[in-house]
């Protein structure tokens, strides 16, 4: 099962147990995280599509740790000016670990599970 949620302005398209760098979430390594901006919900033949978001649907993730990311160089010149400006940024992460997809609440495994049990009360 994957999902792809946003955050950060970003969008990523995640399954469990990865591990992604996303712009700074507030809270401490080992915390737990949910991410309620889910924009597509997929896998072994379902696929929801939210517009914009899949109603229901999270994400739960565990913080591994702060940190930051590589220097960028922004340098500005305005040529036969004498004009010059340099400046670095450093952008401020969080690694995630995805802990667990939620379709719509559960609603998923509950489907999964109904046709089994259709089938052996017919038997």
């Amino acid at each position: 099962m994957f999902a792809v949620i946003k955050t950060g302005g970003k969008q990523y398209k995640v399954s469990k147990d990865d591990i992604i760098l996303v712009e700074k979430l507030e809270g401490e390594a080992g915390s737990a995280v949910s991410l309620e901006e889910v924009l597509m919900v997929g896998g072994e033949g379902d696929l929801s599509v939210g517009a914009p978001r899949v109603a229901g649907a999270s994400v739960a993730a565990t913080i591994v740790e702060q940190t930051r990311g590589d220097k960028v160089i922004i340098f500005k010149k305005k040529r036969r000016k004498n004009h010059r400006r340099k400046n670095g940024h450093r952008q401020d992460l969080t690694v995630l670990r995805i802990t667990d997809i939620l379709a719509a609440g559960g609603k998923t495994k509950a489907k999964k599970a109904a046709p089994a049990a259709e089938a052996q009360t017919k038997e």
